[in-house]
């Protein structure tokens, strides 16, 4: 339904700039134009999509060196950054975990680029088992996952490149941490899952044929590494006949089954089951449809625990037996709720991880399905964790807030007895703080939570620097968590305040729906309508509101500011999706169409999607927020080139002094596995273009 015209000459835009503007890189206009149901549509900056070109990597250049410029001219940037470096050296311990006859943990000194794994032998001996800050000497090189043998001996690791989502993947003797074999390459959305000592299962595609870090990929495999024979010898297991975007593989516990999911968009999965005990086994089909979430959490011998929200928006446990899996034959076991509901196992027993108006609530269950207890919790918050081997005596979990650094509990679930094991050492003064969650009504009506956290007594006149942060898709709930970024932010006077729009996962399926494809603009609505909320209740202004998001809040950004431009000082999207009639031929972009829609579904699919696209909707002669994009030139989940074009239209077409930069961080992806100097130099610059941009010289008065 789309034909594309190109016409090869390209002209230059050159724009006047008075004394007091920026002197913005030129960036030259192409003359391609899309036809989508016989209307037309310029693309004048298709070229910038070409990350391989001389072109585009010369842009890149220029335009980080105008934002470097302009940055390097705050006067309270310096002052920011020491006191982000300061507040952010703590030490920092991960949940320890036992593999054979080591007990392993996470560890960052402070100020490390990367978390290294320390590892404990039964005498309580501390050693070094890996260290990524020496996969490359500017930290950008990172730890992708790390995965152990049954029985502890082997270990199999994967490392991330400049954040790409491409990993390679090492094997390694675990005891004595000596590589065994080569290195294992083009590894994309994949786990690692051991089958006994004999090798792993994971994942990945065909490599393009075009750029890696843009080019489709939409046909996902899952394959069998045997140790001690080459990668080109590994056995697809699943995805060569059927043609599936993501696939994955895990064996249970008891090394009894294979668990294969297989999906084509980033909601609704198959289910299929393989006995791994008889050879040749067939591949047992249990879910046959992508209707629903489906995932095998636990089996006891033949009797599967299913965690799927069929029949059941907020999600419950079933159980069914393997040699009858179908759905029809499923029981409840953990039923749904009105909350919304995340199991996890350990010890014996299975955890209930409940959200209730976006805050954690957690129940204990015994295999016969018996509740057991409801954990106390310290405070209101988000716990993440109880999870582990079912032998395990204690286990742990995480509880944070935005005022509440991240502390670690041991948990006995025998006896529910549970105890701080490791609470960071943070120069914030928590009890200087609050959160407050408010309800506020959304344009169609639709009741919204929102957390507004600030330093206690702070006057509501209007006048406090507040970035308001706000996702909304793809099921994802935005809880509670301690952020280094927000307490500086804090610390100065601000106001951060998150709102749980539509098209997360706050309130299960239905509120994800509300906020998808023809129902998008609620999203929108909703972070429009908390924004209205914050002024009206004189936290702040428009002078002294900033928006920000990253991803999919990206997106919602960009259709925030162009579509109320004068309700925002600042605008700060992140690695957004941009250009939503093409944001599906790149990379693995077309499994979000669940939550999209696509241009060529039918007309009006395109006419919605045209109607909210934040490169198409930049218009000539308004004055848009005071604006930095910042993206990765690595980043291949969401291409740069969403930025780069969303930056250029906004250059070429902004009326009045607000600034309008991207910050290009180069060797850089989507976010994952950026060094701790990276993303304290990110905060800093946000920060300091944010208060520079509502009018601060210095850092405002604690």
């Amino acid at each position: 339904m789309k034909k594309t015209i190109f016409i090869m000459a390209m002209t230059t835009a050159g724009i006047s700039f008075g004394q007091n503007k920026i002197q913005y890189p030129e960036t030259k206009k192409g003359e391609t134009v899309d036809v989508y149901f016989n209307t037309k549509v310029a693309d004048p900056y298709r070229w910038l999509e070409d990350d391989k070109s001389d072109e585009t990597g010369a842009w890149v250049k220029a335009e980080n060196e105008v934002t470097y410029a302009y940055l390097n001219k705050i006067p309270f940037r310096d002052a920011l950054k020491e006191r982000m470096e300061k507040l952010w050296n703590y030490e920092k311990i991960g949940a320890p975990f036992t593999e054979g006859k080591f007990t392993y943990y996470f560890k960052n000194n402070g100020l490390q680029n990367q978390s290294v794994v320390y590892r404990k032998d039964q005498n309580g001996k501390e050693e070094v088992f890996l260290d990524p800050n020496t996969f490359s000497k500017d930290g950008t090189t990172s730890l992708g996952g790390l995965d152990f043998s049954k029985d502890g001996s082997k270990a199999a690791y994967s490392i991330s490149e400049g954040g790409s989502d491409w990993r390679k993947v090492i094997i390694i003797d675990a005891i004595s941490k000596k590589v065994l074999e080569d290195t294992l390459v083009d590894v994309k959305f994949s786990g690692i899952s051991w089958y006994e000592n004999e090798g792993f299962y994971y994942s990945s595609y065909e490599k393009p044929k075009g750029s890696e870090l843009s080019a489709k990929t939409d046909q996902h495999k899952l394959y069998f590494h045997k140790l001690g024979t080459s990668q080109k010898e590994d056995k697809v297991i699943f995805g060569a006949d059927q043609k599936r975007r993501y696939v994955g593989g895990s064996v249970t516990e008891d090394n009894h089954y294979l668990v294969i999911t297989a999906a084509n968009s980033t909601y609704g999965n198959e289910l299929y089951i393989k006995d791994l005990t008889k050879p040749n086994s067939p591949i047992i089909t249990i879910v046959d449809n992508f209707n629903s979430d489906n995932n095998i959490i636990e089996n006891e011998g033949s009797k599967l625990f299913i965690d799927t929200d069929l029949n059941a928006p907020n999600k419950r446990v079933v159980t069914v037996d393997v040699n009858n899996p179908k759905p029809e034959n499923w029981k409840d076991f953990i039923a749904e709720t009105q909350n919304i509901l995340s199991p996890s196992t350990g010890g014996g027993y299975f955890f209930a991880n409940y959200t209730k108006d976006a805050v954690s609530l957690v129940q204990q269950y015994d295999y016969s399905g018996k509740l057991v207890r409801e954990i106390k919790l310290p405070a209101v918050g988000t716990a993440g964790g109880f999870g582990g081997k079912k032998k395990e005596k204690t286990l742990y979990y995480s509880f944070t807030n935005y005022t509440t650094p991240g502390t670690i509990f041991s948990f006995e679930p025998k006896s529910g007895k549970s105890e701080i094991y490791q609470k960071p050492k943070v120069d914030f003064k928590s009890d200087d703080f609050e959160s407050k969650q408010v309800f506020y009504t959304s344009k169609d009506g639709t009741k919204i939570p929102m957390i507004i956290t600030y330093k206690k007594g702070t006057k509501l006149d209007g006048k406090n620097p507040t970035i308001l942060y706000g996702y909304g898709g793809f099921n994802i709930s935005l809880t509670p968590a301690f952020s280094i970024a927000n307490a500086v932010w804090m610390e100065n006077g601000g106001v951060y305040a998150v709102a749980n729009l539509r098209g997360g996962g706050e309130y299960g399926k239905k509120w994800h729906d509300a906020g998808t494809k023809l129902q998008k603009q609620n999203v929108f609505d909703d972070f429009i309508a908390a924004a209205e909320y914050l002024i009206a209740q004189k936290y702040t202004s428009s002078d002294f509101l900033a928006i920000r998001g990253g991803s999919n809040g990206g997106l919602l950004v960009g259709a925030a500011m162009t579509q109320r431009p004068d309700l925002f000082k600042v605008a700060l999207p992140a690695v957004g999706v941009m250009d939503m009639l093409r944001y599906h031929t790149f990379t693995a972009g077309a499994g979000w169409a669940y939550d999209y829609g696509t241009a060529q579904d039918n007309k009006e699919m395109f006419e919605y999607l045209k109607g909210y696209s934040p490169v198409q909707n930049v218009k000539k002669g308004v004055q848009y927020p005071a604006t930095m994009v910042t993206t990765g030139d690595h980043d291949d989940r969401v291409v740069p080139a969403h930025s780069f074009k969303f930056a250029a239209e906004l250059q070429d077409k902004q009326t009045g002094d607000n600034p309008v930069l991207i910050r290009i961080d180069v060797k850089a992806g989507h976010g994952a596995g950026k060094s701790v100097a990276a993303t304290i130099q990110e905060s800093v610059d946000i920060q300091a273009f944010t208060l520079y941009n509502m009018g601060f010289k210095a850092l405002p008065k604690k």
